[in-house]
Order: structure tokens, then sequence, then C-alpha cells
């Protein structure tokens, strides 16, 4: 069943289920109140007839009381405490066959008779002989039954004439809901035979229908993207793999040709291939690495010490590069952040100071209003402004020759990036050339 269909159906149904319980509550509020106002109108002739039979002394009298205060359509009785006929009136033929009960504790009882609703109640008096006997007043109801009737098939019209515009409002609440979603299906059709990422004309609504399009054009917009960022990581990595297949494969040729004479050029050729091996093994490496750090599984967090944290990346660092790494720190500095992967990006951010400066680095942990701050300070040559941007851009580099010369391979800040995107922190840049580099994390606590 198409959704169009089920919201003619639910709206309908539902419109006609609210419709019909309302009418039936509507017949039977009305029902009680006119049965209440006949009862009060039967308790206040009751009164009249108690006091007209109280000054009664002589049984023989009773019967013409009886008479006086008998209204049209009405049979009035008085019967002892077992239920026996002491006296009764009526003012109609119709209740000649009619055998009154009254239920014990109610206020009154209703019955029917040749279909007009027939209303008895009772009230106890003091009979002539002293004893405690009851005044039965029977009323047929005759306006009151021809009344409800009449409402009840004036309900039944009006819940027939309401489907009416139920069924025309149903089908146009299901034509405003159903067209935008069929601009959906025949955009994402479109898209899927075209192989082109269409999107809704924009609505200028605020309902969640116009929300649902503006969604639908973000996420097209954003596979777009993807799309294209795709392709251009596919083309950038088959590009860096080809350099290094390259220039062995020169130097395999050059080895082959001469290198089993010639000494010197048959280690040439060994260094450049075990050089190019390297950096295509660290490539494949950061290009798996770069996959990793987008599953969010990959991030596991637990309280951290940031400073004997940076002291531990730092110390192998000084060792194995010699150079002056200086570590400035203020107080105790406790985090929820991923241990491992901290020390990665704190990793990559020293590797990238030590490539392209040569003189002090510095490294700073503050804490600064609800965050923790760790700086990584260089005096290298700096970047240009109009490179800044594009720093965490995969393959990126600055300069082409500087990278081959430090054996850059362009993935380093984009996996920095990823990184501090999976633990929660903000990495930005401050540099310019010739003033250094200074990388800055932002951690929350």
């Amino acid at each position: 069943m198409k959704l169009k269909t089920k919201i003619h159906l639910f709206s309908t149904v539902l419109m006609l289920c609210i419709l019909t319980l309302s009418n039936i509550g509507i017949y039977f509020i009305f029902k009680q109140l006119a049965f209440t106002t006949e009862y009060q109108q039967l308790i206040h002739r009751s009164k009249e007839l108690t006091e007209g039979l109280s000054r009664v002394q002589d049984e023989d009298e009773v019967g013409d009381v009886l008479r006086t205060y008998i209204n049209p359509e009405s049979l009035l009785r008085i019967v002892d405490q077992d239920g026996q006929i002491l006296k009764t009136t009526q003012s109609t033929n119709e209740l000649k066959s009619y055998t009154p009960t009254f239920d014990e504790g109610a206020d009154y009882t209703i019955g029917m008779v040749q279909g007009a609703a027939v209303m008895m109640t009772r009230v106890p008096i003091i009979y002539t002989d002293g004893d405690i006997a009851y005044v039965e007043i029977v009323q047929l109801l005759r306006d009151s039954s021809r009344s409800l009737r009449l409402l009840k098939f004036i309900l039944f019209g009006v819940t027939v004439l309401a489907m009416v515009p139920i069924t025309l409002s149903s089908m146009t609440l299901g034509k405003v809901l159903i067209q935008p979603i069929k601009k959906l299906i025949a955009t994402m059709r479109a898209s899927r035979r075209s192989g082109k990422y269409e999107k809704l004309v924009a609505s200028e609504g605020k309902d969640e229908l116009a929300e649902m399009s503006q969604t639908f054009n973000e996420m097209m917009e954003q596979l777009e993207q993807n799309y294209h960022k795709q392709e251009m990581f596919v083309s950038n990595a088959s590009h860096e793999l080809k350099t290094p297949l390259t220039i062995m494969e020169g130097y395999a040729r050059l080895l082959k040709r001469r290198g089993f004479d010639n000494r010197q050029v048959a280690d040439e050729a060994v260094t450049a291939i075990l050089n190019e091996t390297g950096r295509m093994k660290e490539l494949i490496e950061q290009m798996l690495q770069l996959a990793k750090t987008k599953d969010p599984l990959a991030f596991t967090f637990s309280q951290v010490d940031i400073n004997q944290l940076i002291d531990e990346v730092i110390e192998p660092l000084r060792v194995s590069s010699g150079r002056d790494i200086q570590f400035v720190w203020e107080g105790r500095l406790p985090a929820s952040t991923d241990e491992k992967r901290l020390k990665q990006l704190l990793f990559i951010l020293l590797d990238n100071a030590r490539k392209y400066s040569e003189g002090e680095i510095i490294v700073r942990a503050m804490l600064e209003e609800r965050a923790i701050v760790i700086e990584v300070e260089d005096a290298g040559e700096g970047i240009d402004e109009k490179h800044l941007p594009h720093l965490f851009d995969r393959f990126y580099r600055v300069q082409e020759d500087r990278a081959r010369k430090t054996g850059g391979t362009g993935l380093g800040l984009s996996i920095a990036k990823d990184v501090a995107d999976g633990i929660r922190a903000q990495l930005q840049v401050e540099s310019g050339r010739g003033q250094g580099t200074t990388m800055r994390i932002i951690l929350p606590r």
C-alpha cells in the first residue's frame, strides 16, 4: 500500500472515529440532560402531591387527590411496603399495560412503552392508616423521546455529510505530504541514471518537509565533495606511489646495465632503491593510518596526565635527533583523552618541527579557561599565509622540493587533523614567512 493511500485511510478513519465519538458523546449528554430535567419536574410534582396527601384523613379521598395532581400521559399510584397497590389512577391508556419496576437506591428508572421512554420515581409518605407507603409517579416522555430520535438522525446526517470534506481534506493532506517526497524520489532516480549529484529546488518553508529537502541537498553536496576528495586522493596516491616506483625502476635498469661492473654505481643504485622503498613503505603506512583514524571505535578515552605524556614523547626524540627540545608547563594538567592517539598527534607535530627547522623546539602546556593548550613552536623558515588554509589537505605540500628533501609525504598533518577530530580537540596553526611555526592543540578537559 502506498504512503498516499495510507495517509488517506488513516486521516479519514481517524476523523470519522473522532466525529462518531463526538456525536455519541453529544447524544448521551443531551439524553442525560433531558432525563435530569424531567426528573426535577417529577420531584416538584411529587412534593405537591405529598403535601396534598398529607391533608387527607379518609382513604376514599386519596383517589380524588391523585386525580387532581395527575398530568397528561402519566400514572400515579400508591403502594405499600410489600409492593401491593393501594390506589392508582392514570391519564392515558398506553400505561395500562406498563408494569413499572423501581431499583432501590436509584433516583429514577427508565423504561419503554411503544417506542417512547417512560420515567418512574417514588417518594415515601405516611398513609391514612399511619403506615409507611410510597407514591409512584410514572411519566411518558413522548416529547423527549421525539427530540432524542430527531437528534440521532441529525447527528447521523452530519456524520455522513462530513465525510465529503473529510475525504477531500485527507486527499489534500496526502498530496501536500507526498509531493516533496515524490520530488525527492525523482531527484534520486535522476542522480542514479545520470551519475550526477542532483539537488532539489530550495524551499522557503520552515516545516519538516522543507527541512528534509534542505538536508537532502546538504547530503548530496557532501557526497559530491567526498567523491571529488576520493578522486583526488586516488589520483594523488597513485602519483605518490608511482614516483618512487619510477625511481626504483630507473636505478634497477641502471644497475642491470652498469652496476655489476661499477661498484660506485651499484652502491648508488642500491641506496636510492632502499630510500625509495622506505618512502613508499612510510606512505602506505600513513595511508592505512589515515583510514583507521576515521573509525570512532579506534579511540579509547581515559584520564591522562598531560605533562607526563608530553615527557614520554619528547625524550625519545631528544635522544634520536640530538635536537634541543624544551618543555615549559604550568602545574599538573589532567584530561580525559585517548593517550595513544594524543601521543601520535604530538609526535607528528614534533617530527614536522624537527624536519623543517634547525634551531630550538619549544613545547608548552598550559590551562586556558576550560581547555588544555599544547603548543609546539619551531624557529624554521615558516609558511606563507596563502598555504595555511590547505595545510591539512591530503598530499598538500608547501614546497615540493622541500618535501623531497625531508622525505615528506603530504599526509602527516592530514592524519594529525583526523586524530585531533577523533579526540575532540582543535588543531590550529600560526606561521608566516621567516617567523617560524606554532602548532596548537586545544584539548577539552
